[in-house]
């Protein structure tokens, strides 16, 4: 099945040449190729043994796995299947079900909640999971100490302690809706491992989900066996997994194509039509973006004005149609058009070049020179020498870095050595509320390091909107307080979406029996076979 626009007038290489951008786009891509060449495709045979499912993911193995600290593509993935959370969240309908836990989490009272274990739950190395590995794994996520990512998520959270062997109980500040689904940003690893030797669990996690971590290298992938101990609702379907870490898009497809894989995540959109004559290729929409990062520390771009100009000079609808194939939706709203919580936000960026010269003019900007950092990912790539026209076409010279996404960040974005960046993000792996996903962007790392926003008072406003909407009882009152947030970092496009996209990926369904596509980065596996 494909959802996408097959054979409906002329191919991306066709408009990119039209537009002039063709030589452009090959001297990008000829510069990256000579900072170093495709991963390894590693070794296996077409098909493999019909007790292993073999995957294709579309990013390289950064950092380690331990999920107090972890969030690149490949080990949010691979957490899915081998740590679990005690309440989860399904990875393709993003609604939660216990996973750890024996049942939902009891309401004592307003601000206390008691969780049990589930019985008999038990890590791989045969340990069981106990109230104490709970506390642990929640309160090294809550030490300010170890830096943990996700630490942002919990604000509500006051302590965690142990009633008894097999449960414990939260006590909040204040009463928190979303109690129950918040839980899934903190999976529980074993505490007596983790305080043995926390860099040998960070390269190789010990956990309780349906799947065991072999092996995992940059070169050769990752592999995973069945957990014999397993006893929770997910139990695995297929006695192996090895995912390969395919970066280049071409070999991705012929690795499925040849029957080496039976599934990979991010079908480039020029191969979309050709690869569903060999196997199941789907469209899905994602919170997934592209957005645009100003350094606001930084002149011009500390005005709202100029930045609101360089969202206005660029043709998305252009951008979406050549690049994307179609494949994605026009920011209105920091959420997408699908979302539970989306609203249209008071401002929203149509193309419109008159306006972004005016909006120059008004905050007396001329002559304006730009680098616009990118990473390297395909779309992206794809999308720089549009945006660079775009700006062009207004007076703003606009010179283009591409690069590997890890060193942009840590060279360019985190020393505060960049002006303007456009670059993917997709917080929906943690989850898929509203709060969560604003959380994300607009507290902690992103306003203090990256966008220098944290300091103005709309920024401060944002996080007491969200602050103020996690306290809110009410859906309908909550609901306002975060559009009126939704409508502050649209107006404001410190740090800003220029459209959301959709997914594609491919998978041999005769194969994997079970199998769905998710709307995030990432594939997989729970209750999926092999045939």
């Amino acid at each position: 099945m494909t959802d996408l626009q097959p054979g409906r007038g002329p191919t991306r290489r066709d408009l990119l040449r039209y537009t002039g951008l063709l030589g452009a786009a090959a001297t990008i891509s000829a510069g990256l190729a000579a900072c170093g060449g495709p991963s390894s495709t590693g070794s296996g045979g077409s098909g493999g043994a019909k007790d292993t499912i073999q995957a294709a993911l579309a990013y390289a193995l950064s950092g380690g796995f331990d999920p107090m600290t972890a969030s690149s593509a490949v080990a949010v993935a691979a957490n899915l299947h081998v740590l679990e959370a005690l309440v989860d969240l399904d990875p393709i309908t993003r609604r939660p079900y216990n996973a750890l836990a024996k049942a939902a989490p009891e309401k004592v009272d307003g601000t206390t909640y008691r969780v049990a274990i589930r019985d008999g739950a038990a890590f791989h190395d045969g340990s069981p999971v106990t109230a104490d590995d709970v506390v642990f794994s929640f309160e090294r996520v809550l030490d300010p100490g170890n830096a943990s990512l996700f630490v942002q998520f919990l604000p509500f959270l006051d302590g965690v302690r142990k009633v008894d062997a097999n449960t414990v109980e939260f006590k909040l500040k204040y009463p928190f809706a979303l109690f129950g689904e918040r839980l899934s940003v903190v999976r529980i690893v074993p505490k007596k491992i983790v305080e043995a030797d926390r860099k040998r669990f960070d390269a190789l996690p010990v956990g309780s989900g349906p799947y065991k971590l072999v092996s995992a290298n940059a070169t050769d992938g990752l592999a995973f066996a069945r957990s014999a101990g397993y006893n929770g609702p997910r139990p695995a379907k297929a006695a192996k997994m090895t995912w390969l870490l395919l970066a280049e898009p071409s070999t991705r497809v012929t690795a499925l194509q040849s029957g080496r894989v039976q599934a990979i995540e991010a079908v480039p959109y020029l191969n979309a039509e050709a690869l569903s004559k060999a196997a199941a290729v789907e469209s899905v929409q994602s919170f997934g973006l592209l957005f645009l990062m100003f350094n606001c520390k930084a002149k011009p771009f500390d005005d709202v004005r100029v930045r609101q100009a360089l969202h206005y000079a660029l043709d998305t609808d252009k951008l979406i149609r050549t690049a994307l194939l179609g494949n994605a939706a026009a920011a209105t709203s920091f959420l997408p058009a699908g979302h539970p919580d989306y609203v249209r936000a008071s401002t929203v960026y149509g193309y419109d070049p008159g306006k972004a010269r005016e909006l120059l003019s008004d905050a007396g900007v001329s002559g304006l020179k730009v680098e616009l950092v990118t990473t390297d990912t395909d779309f992206v790539k794809d999308c720089a020498p549009l945006i660079k026209q775009s700006w062009d076409a207004v007076g703003v010279a606009t010179m283009l870095n591409v690069g590997q996404s890890g060193g942009q960040y840590s060279n360019r974005v985190d020393t505060g050595k960049y002006q303007v960046m456009a670059a993917p993000g997709d917080p929906s792996v943690f989850g898929n509320d509203c709060d969560l996903l604003m959380r994300w962007f607009y507290v902690g790392t992103w306003p203090e390091h990256r966008s220098y926003s944290s300091g103005t008072a709309q920024a401060r406003r944002v996080v007491g909107l969200l602050d103020e909407a996690a306290r809110e009882p009410d859906a309908a009152a909550r609901r306002e307080l975060w559009r009126q947030a939704i409508d502050i970092v649209a107006e404001q496009a410190a740090l800003y979406p220029i459209f959301h996209r959709r997914l594609v990926t491919g998978w041999k369904r005769d194969a994997l029996p079970g199998f769905r596509p998710m709307s995030t980065t990432g594939l997989s596996f729970l209750d999926v076979g092999r045939r």
